[in-house]
């Protein structure tokens, strides 16, 4: 959507016709919410239409206080990163980028709440997807990630805000950000942004999954990822039919995080599959269980750097772990394979629609989690170049 084009704006959301955006939730009102281009301040805005059951931006209320009176709400301005909650449980990722920040790939995201049985009331959705191409101070590096929070939505929309600005801070340092150009290699940097953010962040009692996918160009088309992790969203890289597995499972059942745990001199018991009741043992916030007992960890793992040609074909696919519990490495790189077939007579294929594909598949498996996923190709012939001419 561009505020240029008035012809399609305002934009309603709801869970009727003629909602431009149709949600189709059952704690949603017909005509829930709109969002419209305000042209003498400049900015986007948000403005709850007297919806039954309230909206929320980043967890906070932006209908009318008074319970029932379905008056609406004041307009507030959106900001790029910002998580739209419409009821309680579905959710819009806001991004606003200007016409000269266009990703240089096809991108594609797609999320569903799920629920536990078919036909019955969704999951509270505690997943949060973002990205940011270029990030704020660069034109070379993106930022692309996946937080699944526990115990609540609140630390995962934090880290969501908060991982993008501690990375684009160590970039912005001229030194941190040729030492990674030429050493292709941003291992440091992804490692001290956690740090930092986990420092951010004053969730006690909340936490969550961390998967962030860092890609950057070297200015002559081709394009280098390496990914950080903590937790179970996974990520998975296919350049030229050799795959790469990203990211590291940080459940207590995986044979490399016991390996870990029993390295702190406190071994896991035979059989014992959680740690305080949750089967992770690394993610972001949490404080007071990692107060408690120090086995729990907040440190990354870091991927290699994988290399990206301007003429390979490929693609990276990250997602929360209600994909991958339904869903295989090799499984996953099929179904892929099959979505591009299925549309290859297309004029242009669709990365949303290969992305919205996967989440369907995961909805027919009956997974029983929230599920988000990203996709990025990297297919040459669909990849928007971008050309600057030496004066």
């Amino acid at each position: 959507m561009q505020s240029t084009d008035t012809s399609r704006l305002p934009l309603t959301l709801g869970r009727v016709t003629p909602s431009d955006i149709l949600v189709m939730d059952s704690e949603v009102s017909g005509k829930h919410a709109m969002i419209n281009w305000n042209i003498n301040k400049l900015r986007w805005e948000l403005v709850d239409m007297g919806s039954l059951n309230g909206t929320l931006v980043n967890s906070n209320a932006v209908h009318n206080p008074h319970s029932g009176s379905r008056q609406w709400g004041d307009p507030i301005e959106l900001a790029n990163g910002d998580i739209i909650t419409l009821g309680t449980t579905s959710r819009i990722f806001v991004h606003i980028r200007s016409q000269n920040d266009q990703v240089p790939f096809g991108i594609g995201i797609a999320s569903d709440a799920m629920a536990v049985r078919r036909g019955g009331k969704k999951l509270p959705m505690e997943d949060v997807c973002y990205y940011h191409w270029p990030l704020p101070g660069t034109d070379k590096f993106g930022l692309f990630g996946i937080c699944d929070g526990h115990g609540g939505a609140d630390a995962a929309a934090s880290v969501s805000k908060i991982m993008p600005q501690m990375v684009a801070s160590i970039l912005s340092d001229s030194y941190r950000r040729e030492r990674v150009l030429s050493q292709s290699d941003a291992s440091d940097v992804l490692r001290e942004a956690f740090s930092q953010t986990e420092a951010s962040i004053d969730h006690h009692y909340e936490g969550c999954t961390a998967t962030v996918l860092l890609v950057w160009a070297d200015g002559d088309g081709n394009f280098y990822a390496q990914c950080a992790n903590v937790g179970d969203s996974a990520c998975v890289v296919n350049i030229d039919g050799k795959q790469t597995k990203m990211t590291e499972d940080h459940r207590i059942t995986s044979h490399s995080e016991r390996l870990r745990i029993q390295a702190t001199g406190e071994p896991l018991k035979d059989g014992e599959t959680r740690l305080c009741g949750l089967n992770l043992a690394r993610m972001l916030g949490d404080k007071f269980l990692k107060q408690q007992d120090v086995r729990f960890s907040s440190e990354p793992y870091i991927s290699q750097v994988v290399y990206i040609h301007q003429a390979s074909k490929g693609f990276a696919l990250l997602a929360s772990d209600g994909f991958w519990d339904v869903v295989n490495v090799k499984k996953a790189i099929q179904l892929v394979q099959q979505a591009k077939e299925r549309i290859s007579t297309e004029l242009e294929i669709s990365a949303e629609k290969i992305a919205n594909s996967l989440l369907s598949e995961a909805r027919t498996l009956r997974t029983k989690d929230n599920t988000s996923i990203i996709f990025l190709d990297f297919d040459n012939a669909h990849r928007i170049l971008s050309c600057k001419l030496d004066s």
